[in-house]
Formats: C-alpha cells, structure tokens, sequence
C-alpha cells in the first residue's frame, strides 16, 4: 500500500517548520505516491514557507496567550473553538494515516483531534526545554522524538525516542572544500574566519556586539563572515570590506560552515543540531526573548558537555573580548570542543523519525 495521507502540523517559526518539510520529504521519498497537507497558523510565516517547498497547507484561526490582557488574549478561546471545529473538517475530509507534530500553535488542535479520532500521531521535540503545545499532546500521541536527553522530564518515558532534530540535505555530508568555500564569499584563504549566524531575520544584540569588536578582529588578523539578517543589512552593509563581508542571508549554508574556524551563533534547536554535525568551536549567544528562554537551556546542555561555550546578552560588554581571545588563542581548547559537539551530532535524524513513523502506520520496512 503506497497512497498514504499525512498530515503534518506546525510552525510560527523557521524552528517548528523546517523540520516539518524535511520529513515530509523523507515520506515523499519512500512514498512517492503519498499524499500531504500541511496544517498551520493563518498569518504565520508556514503559510508562506510550505507552498514554497511545494506542499498544500490550510491555516487554522489560532495564536498564542499573550503575556498581558490584551484583546487577543480575549478571542483565545473562541479561537480554540474555531481552530478545533476546523480541524475535526480537515480530518475528516482528508483521512490520514499519520499526523506529525512540530510544535507550534496550529499543531494543538490539529492533533488533539486527530487523536481523539484514533489517528496515530507523532510528536517531534525539537528544544531541550518542551514547548507548551507539545507537553499538552503527550498523553495523546503514540510516540515523542527529541533531541536531548532527560526529556522525560516532560513526556512518558515509554514514549520517547531520541533521534535528533532534521537539519538539511547537504550539511550531513559536509563535503564544501575549505578554500573553495572562503573564494566563494570573496575571502582570504590563509587568515582565521569568524562565522557569525543572526538567524534569517537577524539578531540586534549580536550586531552591535560585532560592530564594537571590528577593531578587536582587526587587530588580531581575523576576517569575518558576518550574516546580520535582512532587518539589518542596511544599517551593516557599510562595514563591507575584504576582510568583512556582510550578508543578509546566506544562501550556501555548506560554503559559510567550511569556510569557518569560529562560530558565533544564536542557540535555536535547529541552528544547534547543524552545528554539531559541522563540528567547529562554537560560542553560543542565545535569544533571551523566546518562550521559556529555551534558547539558554538548549546552549546550557552543550556547553554543560564541553562541547560549546555560553556567553548571556547581559555578559557580553563584560566578559566577550576576554572568552573569544581566549578560545582564539587556545588550539586545544578548539579541537576539544570540536571533538565534543560532534559526538553530540544526530545525522540521521530525519529518517529515523520516519522509521518510527513508518511503524505507526504497520510499515516498519526500512527503505
């Protein structure tokens, strides 16, 4: 039997999306024939992202509890109503075999129904601290993936599988040629490089933070690599140079990862589960401005391991010159965080999460 249907839910952010298409990629790929609808947030960036990747997707009329009364705060349950109404239609209509969770608003309802009405779900955990949405599904789902361990802190130990988060295609191999990589972005391939990773958007804190040190890397023969997001490539883009090369998005993930010695990097789940295959000595800044400061806890369990460095928002005027010169000035110190996050590192994440799929819905063959 190959015409399957999944349903996969979840978004708000790149961090519950992204993993979302990858598995369904990876069941597209084993089930050429299958069919998919994607169920996420109306007005959220998945409405945009997953017809990208060539995939249908409905939008539920729902959003989260915001931290003071609010007027949206007062539509939430009427919004629950509505996106659980919506969601028993979408079952209905569309039977599916599987749903997939990845966290996110939309994802609650969608697979608090599916459920309810017997259809095997699945959830896929992708922080080291659970999210909201998923801790309220885990007595409804038949199996949790996750990325860390102890998460049973949050989910029925019987119920957890560790498999990683999914990270793309062409990180798992890491084949970009170093020298081919530094050419690539017009730099030179006999000086240290600096990675520095905002997120898409970018990451103001860690702007000003390499703005203020240019005359530190300076000094110091580092040239950067400098991605400061797409809100604020107007106001860096002044700082281009041959040594400094800034960028609003980085098209070629391998090329920027090869060209590295060093990573500056924001802490989300997927930016974390990259950078472990990668390999290189990284210094975590983590977004104090996510729900449950899950960023932290994600840099804390790695950093907690050897395997990385944490350096707060608030402890970066006070302690930066001083942890990165040091890093920068220790070879040892850098192959020992190599050495230890890759250790850390789940390449397979994205099929093993299928294969517990698969046997959910009586096919456990591995393809």
């Amino acid at each position: 039997m190959g015409n399957y249907r999944f349903i996969l839910s979840g978004g708000g952010t790149g961090g519950h999306i992204y993993p979302a298409i990858a598995i369904a990629n990876e069941l597209k790929r084993r089930h050429p024939d299958a069919q998919f609808l994607f169920v996420g947030a109306k007005d959220r960036m998945e409405m945009e992202k997953v017809p990208q990747a060539g995939y249908e997707i409905e939008g539920l009329w729902i959003s989260g509890l915001q931290r003071k009364l609010t007027l949206k705060n007062l539509m939430f349950p009427f919004k629950v109503i509505s996106s659980l109404i919506q969601a028993g239609k979408i079952v209905r209509k569309f039977k599916p075999h599987a749903v997939i969770g990845t966290g996110g608003f939309a994802s609650g309802p969608m697979l608090k129904v599916a459920s309810g009405k017997g259809v095997p779900c699945v959830l896929q955990e992708q922080n080291s601290y659970a999210g909201i949405t998923n801790k309220l599904l885990k007595d409804k789902v038949a199996k949790i993936c996750v990325a860390y361990d102890e998460m049973d802190r949050f989910f029925p130990k019987d119920k957890i599988v560790k498999t990683g988060n999914p990270v793309r295609g062409d990180l798992v191999e890491m084949t970009a040629d170093k020298n081919e990589a530094l050419k690539f972005f017009g730099l030179k391939t006999d000086v240290p490089t600096l990675l520095i990773l905002g997120g898409s958007l970018g990451a103001r804190r860690i702007n000003q933070l390499v703005a203020k040190n240019l005359g530190l890397f300076e000094q110091n023969g580092v040239q950067l690599l400098w991605q400061c997001g797409k809100l604020y490539i107007d106001e860096y883009a002044k700082y281009n140079s041959d040594s400094v090369k800034v960028l609003d998005f980085l098209n070629r993930m391998d090329y920027a990862y090869a060209a590295s010695d060093i990573i500056i990097s924001r802490a989300g789940a997927g930016s974390v589960s990259e950078l472990c295959i990668v390999g290189k000595p990284v210094i975590f800044v983590p977004s104090p401005n996510v729900a449950e400061d899950h960023q932290t806890k994600n840099a804390r369990a790695l950093a907690n391991d050897n395997a990385a460095l944490l350096l707060k928002e608030s402890e970066l005027d006070a302690k930066f010159e001083r942890v990165f010169m040091g890093l920068f000035n220790d070879k040892g110190q850098q192959e020992r965080l190599s050495a230890n996050i890759k250790k850390l590192a789940l390449p397979n994440a994205t099929k093993d999460i299928v294969d517990e799929i698969e046997k959910l819905i009586g096919n456990a063959t591995r393809k």
